[in-house]
């Protein structure tokens, strides 16, 4: 039996968040009543259960106006899909078809969506990054039109490998979106410049220790742990190791940090730089400062299954974290606290936020300083109204439930 503990929810700030599963569902969570906050709960669903769509990856263009979402999924296609109301905008079929090979065995891993490589002059483009099993990369440019059959792709896509051998299981753009960094089994932490198309630097393996034992090579999760400084990486690993690695200084770990005993699977990084967030197989969720590699705390209220996503809110001081036992879980970052958790039925796979999410009832009201940690001008909140308003209303009958009808059909919904 997984070892869980029940604890008290105090409820979360207004805020809004978009899961995916191994059904190929994305679920839109949302928390907005109360003053002291509210419980989280799921308000819409896109998409039917099929688990040929399960989504491996997910990547959101988390802008004021036109949010996108892009979703990598089992079968090999990638879609691109309003943050609002989840109506299809872009399609690619599936790329293994075209090149005759397996979709299982060289499936689309990673996926990143680009917010500054976009066309000034017009909101209406994106531009794709995608690395697959194998370690092909790709990075292509889409104009979306009315309509996914109007939507415009690259013709000449950059594409490049990023490993010789082995299978690439994380991977990660800087905040710049100048420099990418992948890692996986047999594949040591390599950092590319993606303008360029070159790499730029590889991490060697820690030595042997005293027993002559070498660790083989498996990472699971990384990222840049500054969003000013590419430099400094932090990673992941299948042996339950937390390693920061500084490009500018040598090319094996600075520091490295045991946590518990089994795989590390999710690594996010604090705004504040110095702070990430990991969790492991067995569900532990930690806070650790990589600088002096100190264990600041795990939050309280274990998770049952293992973890496999954990985002940081860029405003709240918040993180959301999601995986194998189906909930998602909205923690406080400083008191490490448990502030909502929703059932989803399916395994999750990731978790996003929507920044720009405001409630209406806490529109015209004062933000409280401990929940918010800045406070916007009238003019931004009445935007952030007017966006929400609107996408409940283009959402449709479909994809938005009546109370009474949402309590019918719960036995049956997923």
């Amino acid at each position: 039996m997984p070892r869980t503990t029940t604890v008290e929810s105090p409820g979360c700030p207004p805020l809004r968040a978009l899961t995916f599963d191994v059904l190929g569902l994305v679920k839109v969570i949302e928390a907005s009543d109360g003053q002291n906050g509210g419980a989280a709960k799921m308000v819409e669903r896109w998409g039917d259960p099929d688990s040929s769509k399960c989504v491996l990856a997910a990547s959101m263009l988390d802008r004021e106006s036109d949010p996108l979402l892009g979703i990598a999924r089992k079968c090999g296609s990638i879609e691109v899909i309003s943050a609002i109301n989840g109506d299809l905008r872009a399609h690619i079929p599936s790329l293994c078809q075209a090149e005759e090979a397996s979709c299982e065995d060289d499936a689309i891993t990673r996926l990143h969506l680009f917010k500054k490589h976009q066309s000034e002059s017009s909101s209406r483009s994106c531009t794709l990054l995608t690395c697959s099993t194998k370690g092909h990369a790709s990075m292509e440019s889409i104009e979306l039109g009315r309509s996914p059959e109007d939507a415009i792709h690259d013709r000449s896509p950059k594409k490049w490998n990023v490993c010789a051998s082995g299978n690439i299981l994380c991977s990660k753009v800087d905040e710049n979106e100048n420099y990418a960094l992948y890692g996986g089994k047999s594949v040591e932490v390599n950092v590319w410049d993606l303008h360029e198309c070159v790499k730029i630097w590889t991490a060697k393996s820690p030595p042997q220790n005293s027993l002559g034992i070498f660790t083989p090579t498996c990472f699971t999760s990384a990222t840049f742990l500054s969003k000013d400084d590419h430099r400094k990486l932090v990673a992941g690993t299948d042996s339950h190791q937390v390693r920061l690695y500084d490009i500018s200084a040598q090319r094996r770990p600075v520091m490295s940090v045991d946590f518990r005993e089994t795989a590390i699977k999710a690594v996010a990084e604090d705004v504040d730089g110095r702070t990430v967030y990991i969790g492991n197989g067995s569900g532990d969720l930690a806070s650790i400062d990589i600088r002096t590699g100190i264990l600041l705390g795990c939050f309280i209220g274990k998770c049952s299954g293992s973890i496999r996503s954990i985002a940081r809110h860029p405003v709240l001081p918040v993180i959301a974290s999601c995986g194998l036992d189906s909930y998602l879980r909205i923690w406080d970052i400083k008191s490490r606290q448990l502030l909502s958790a929703v059932f989803l039925k399916q395994h999750l796979t990731s978790v996003v936020f929507d920044s720009h999410f405001r409630n209406k009832e806490v529109a015209g009201s004062v933000p409280d300083p401990q929940s918010v940690n800045e406070v916007e001008s009238p003019e931004q909140v009445a935007i952030c109204t007017k966006r929400k308003k609107s996408s409940k209303e283009h959402s449709g009958s479909k994809k938005v439930k009546s109370k009474k009808s949402r309590k019918r059909s719960e036995g049956n919904d997923y």
